[in-house]
């Protein structure tokens, strides 16, 4: 059986009310916002499709779609771009609004805790967790990936 690695590369991920963490492997780059295409009908936190690289990509608020703001601030944002894991060939990508640039960080078992919330977590969240100082949330990419999937087919 193979050794699970002690530590992995992370990045803490700055948004309106607080951080993200992600796998360092999962953000493809890093752009400056500009307003998206409007999607018809989509939930507030589908903010529309971005450009890139001869793709239109879902466009999400992580705070909005977990109810913890109703709206957020586009003011000096960034789009994260994530590389989708759900093997949608016609979403290999999903863009994360961002309020500034991803801090490399290493995660090892020993600075990584889950805060003791006893509510259930919002959709979209995997699970809260404090990274040394730093509160963040997980977010539930696979979740996600469904949510904007039904979210574009409506």
């Amino acid at each position: 059986m193979a050794e699970l690695p002690r530590e992995i590369r992370g990045v803490m991920v700055p948004v309106t009310d607080g951080r993200v963490l992600l796998p360092n492997a999962t953000v493809a780059e890093v752009i400056s916002y500009t307003t998206p295409e409007p999607i018809e009908h989509a939930p507030a936190w589908l903010l529309g499709r971005l450009r890139w690289r001869g793709w239109r990509l879902p466009l999400v608020s992580l705070p909005v779609l977990t109810g913890r703001l109703s709206e957020e601030s586009r003011s000096n944002a960034r789009v994260a771009i994530l590389k989708a894991l759900g093997g949608n060939a016609a979403m290999p990508f999903i863009a994360l609004l961002v309020q500034g640039f991803p801090r490399l960080t290493t995660i090892t078992q020993e600075l990584l805790i889950a805060t003791a919330d006893e509510e259930p977590h919002a959709p979209g969240v995997r699970a809260e967790v404090l990274v040394r100082d730093d509160r963040a949330i997980i977010p539930d990419l696979d979740a996600i990936e469904a949510m904007v999937a039904q979210a574009l087919a409506a």
